[in-house]
């Protein structure tokens, strides 16, 4: 399966707990980190939900 590197580029602050739980599910923790996953429909549906909180890219 391919890879993907996310990258959280907005903050969490001030945004609902399930897409709090998300960004942390997703093993960010902080601005500016980046994660590589394997792009399983889990993992994408979980980025879909936050996409306006990351940018995704193939690793």
């Amino acid at each position: 399966m391919d890879k993907i590197k996310i990258t959280q580029v907005k903050s969490v602050i001030d945004r609902p707990k399930r897409q709090k739980d998300t960004i942390q599910a997703l093993g960010l923790k902080k601005m500016n980190q980046t994660v590589i996953k394997v792009a399983t429909p889990q993992i994408m549906g979980m980025v879909n939900a936050v996409s306006h909180l990351v940018s995704v890219e193939k690793a």
